[in-house]
């Protein structure tokens, strides 16, 4: 494979997210838990907010929800939260699994204004059209596809929002810092 180009952010005003949910069920789903890291990583901001455990599917249950810490917010406090993380430059929302992770964030805000830009952004399609197979980020090959680009997942949380926000955003910082070949 050819070496691809050093990819180049349109903006740096951008924000990691992630969010863990009771289920893919838009309609009964509900948040359980958001985590966000600004681009330089200095900001950190993670919250856990009630559900029904009625809602919660068997996959979530045995993946998310030991990794749960329990001190939960309200979803006024939390979307308060995000308000603050976020300012007033509407930056970029950058998720990994972005079809559920903002479907969940606009459900959250109940067509409330929120804190961001219009347009978020789809972490696997930049890797698709890095040439990376986005699959690699979460299935087998997992673990060898980070350690390719010098990140150990035992420094991880997997299915803890904010860790799997931390990986998104050390992924992100690799990528833009150096070509891949």
């Amino acid at each position: 494979m050819e070496p691809l180009a050093q990819f180049i952010p349109f903006s740096d005003d951008i924000v990691f997210f992630d969010a863990e949910f009771t289920s893919l069920d838009l309609a009964k789903g509900e948040l359980m838990a958001v985590g966000m890291v600004s681009l330089d990583g200095a900001r950190e901001m993670y919250f856990e907010l009630d559900y029904n455990p009625d809602t919660v599917s068997p996959w979530t249950q045995e993946h998310v929800v030991p990794h749960l810490t329990g001190q939960k917010k309200s979803q006024a406090e939390g979307r308060e939260m995000i308000r603050a993380f976020c300012g007033s430059s509407e930056p970029h929302l950058v998720a990994t699994v972005n079809q559920w992770d903002m479907a969940f964030f606009h459900k959250f805000f109940r067509s409330e204004d929120e804190p961001i830009n219009r347009i978020p952004i789809d972490f696997a399609s930049m890797l698709f059209a890095m040439g990376l197979n986005p699959a690699r980020t979460i299935d087998d090959e997992k673990e060898y596809f980070y350690e390719s680009f010098g990140i150990s997942l035992a420094d991880y949380n997997l299915h803890n929002a904010l860790d799997d926000t931390r990986l998104m955003r050390d992924l992100y910082v690799k990528l833009s810092a150096k070509s891949i070949h």
